[in-house]
Formats: structure tokens, sequence, C-alpha cells
């Protein structure tokens, strides 16, 4: 069989001028942080960033992981007996009792808001059999979302392994990664939870983070963490007019006011641009695909006022072959794509779609009556 090559062929759309220019907006503050970043939640955009690959030792939002394994378990409604290994932990506590029965669910309550360190074992007992099975599970998530710099040892981040430790920019990864889970969203925006034991015993959850609860109205959410030998950590997200944010600082002595200053400089620099809008491409000189190609979905970017004139999209397709076997065969998808570029970066690609005409089939008997028709001069349309 012959193999069929096509050439392409590339025209290009500047749907803004193409002009130089240097990197992102930079922010004029300082942070107290050792490490530290923001990062636009959709794109995965970093705005700011501060020593993010390196790797350094993150104490309690670690439980940002603990957290999504449980809630990708499928368990969340399940009874939870507590081991007496699981009420020991050290730390902070929601002081569970050996024997009690709590739901999955009001565990990682206890671990997002009051940062238990007994409700981490307890979890990763039960959603794994073991602390050693959740730790495996914990570094296959790792490896999986590209947490390069990161390795897991406890679900909770007590400083009782050397290799636990991740990055600013890892530690966003996962965050960007855990909200697009609703039930984790919820989680780590709720500023007070009343927990209720299988022997009807209440706990009241308030929410360490001082950001959701009394700090920054824009907060949604995010994780504390304290150890003596990682200092303060701190992951927190915010959403203003539509922009979605994320900061992680880890070792930072002024963390709220850290995080609540790169948000404010965030939203204030940057807008998300809507580049690409899904649906029929218009502007293709080319009369074979004139108003027959789409988009598949829309591409936003964040982007200072200044790069708005950066942005330029270059549209790639295939040349159509000579004779017509698309036609009968179906054209081949993607079609091409819109390559979109700021300066000389890409930031993204677009897959297009060519619009079929839909041909009606006549069954054979119409087709047949047609014929008939035609040879005795009887016409068939009224």
């Amino acid at each position: 069989m012959r193999k069929k090559v096509f050439i392409i062929f590339v025209t290009v759309i500047f749907f803004y001028s193409n002009i130089n220019i240097g990197d992102a907006a930079t922010y004029p503050g300082g942070v107290s942080a050792r490490g530290a970043i923001l990062m636009e939640q959709e794109s995965g955009r970093i705005l700011f960033e501060k020593d993010a690959h390196t790797p350094m030792r993150i104490a309690s939002i670690t439980k940002i992981m603990t957290a999504i394994l449980a809630i990708e378990s499928g368990k969340m409604d399940e009874w939870v007996t507590i081991s007496t290994n699981a009420e020991g932990t050290e730390g902070s506590s929601i002081y569970l009792v050996g024997g009690e029965k709590i739901k999955l669910r009001d565990l990682v309550y206890g671990l997002m808001l009051r940062s238990g360190n007994d409700a981490a074992v307890a979890i990763a007992e039960h959603v794994a059999g073991s602390l050693e099975g959740f730790v495996f599970m914990m570094n296959e998530k790792r490896n999986e979302l590209g947490m390069n710099n990161t390795a897991f040892a406890n679900p909770h981040g007590l400083d009782d392994h050397e290799e636990h430790y991740s990055t600013a920019y890892d530690m966003a990864l996962l965050t960007r990664y855990a909200m697009k889970n609703e039930e984790y969203r919820e989680i780590a925006g709720t500023s007070s939870y009343r927990s209720i034991n299988k022997d009807e015993h209440p706990r009241v959850f308030n929410n360490k983070n001082r950001l959701l609860t009394q700090l920054y109205s824009k907060s949604t959410g995010g994780k504390t963490g304290y150890t003596k030998r990682a200092k303060r950590t701190l992951v927190s997200t915010a959403e203003d007019n539509g922009v979605d944010l994320i900061a992680v600082t880890i070792n930072a002595p002024s963390d709220w006011n850290d995080h609540m200053s790169l948000f404010e400089w965030g939203f204030n620099t940057f807008e998300v641009v809507s580049i690409i809008e899904k649906g029929k491409v218009n502007g293709i000189p080319d009369e074979y695909y004139k108003g027959k190609i789409t988009a598949e979905y829309s591409f936003e970017y964040p982007l200072t006022k200044e790069e708005m004139d950066a942005v330029k999209s270059r549209l790639v397709l295939y040349r159509p072959p000579a004779d017509n076997r698309w036609e009968e065969e179906g054209h081949p998808y993607p079609i091409g794509t819109i390559q979109i570029e700021l300066g000389e970066e890409v930031i993204g690609t677009v897959p297009l779609r060519y619009i079929e005409t839909i041909v009606e089939k006549k069954p054979f008997w119409k087709k047949w009556l047609e014929q008939l028709f035609m040879a005795t001069g009887v016409r068939t349309g009224g």
C-alpha cells in the first residue's frame, strides 16, 4: 500500500503587532520567604519566583497531597476505625481516640482546617492499609504531576524523616491540580466545620488559615505549616475578577504579608486575556479552508498591558491533497493548530477541526425510482 504523505503549509495570522519584549513584570517588593512562587492557576504561568526549585522542608503543607489522595480514593463516606498508632501521633492534633469511628470526610476536614497529624495517620492507614503503602501512593502521585524535586516520607510533614522535602514550584503544581477538584476546593475554603463521630461525639474544626478567616477577603483557601526545622510554610489561593492565583512560601517569617502583597501585585498587574475563542476560525485566506475550520477550545492567558501587544498567533494547516481522498475518507484530526506565541516563547497550542459537510445518502430504492422516472419522463419533484 502506498503511504499517504501530505505537505504542511503555514499561514501566519498576527492578531497583535510583533514587538520585542522582556520578561514578565517584575514584582517591586520583597518576600521574607526563603523559597516562594506566585502562579496563575488556569495557565500555570509563573508570575513571580524566588528559589522556587530549591528543595526545602515543607512541614504541614504536605497535607495537601494527603487530602487529595483521600478525596480521590472514593472512600470519603466510609467510617474509619482509629488505631492506637494514629491516636499517639505527636504535634498538632484533633484528639482522636483509639477505637473510635469517624467518617473519612471528617478526618480530611480535621487534616486541612486544624492540621491534625493524628488525622493524617488515620487517613493513610484507611486509604492505603498502612503508612508505608500511603507514602508509596504519595510518591506515585508526585511522579504523575511532575513534582521532580519532591520526596514524601510521611502523610503529615513532621520532621521524622530526612527524605521529606519539596519546592515552592512543586507545591504550586500540586495545588493547581488539587484546585481542579470541587470537593478539595470546598474543604480548603471552609472556615469552620462540625464533625460528629459514630458515638455522636462532636468536634468543631476552626481553620488555622488566617488569610481565609480574617486577613484577606480574596482568599479562597490553602494550608498552613510549621515545624522547628521547616519554619513557617504556607500555600494559599485567591481570586479577584475571574483571576485565580496560587502563592507558596517556604521558611517565611512574615508569610501572611508575603501572600497578601504578592496577590495584590498579581491582581493589579496581570489580566487574563482571551486570545483564541472556541468555534469557527475566521480570516483564513485559503479557499479550501475558508469558513471550514473550528478551534476545539478557547485559550486564555494572564498578560500585562505591555505584553498584550506582543502576542501573535500562528495558524498551521495540512495542505489539501490533489485528489478527493479527504472527501471520501474524512479529514485528518487535528487538521492543524493555532500556536500562540509571546515574544519568542510558545505559550499555547489549540487543535483545529475541519467542519465536515454531511451529504445525505439516498437509499438504493429511491435512486432506482428516480432513474426509472427520468427514463419515462416523469418528474419526482412535484
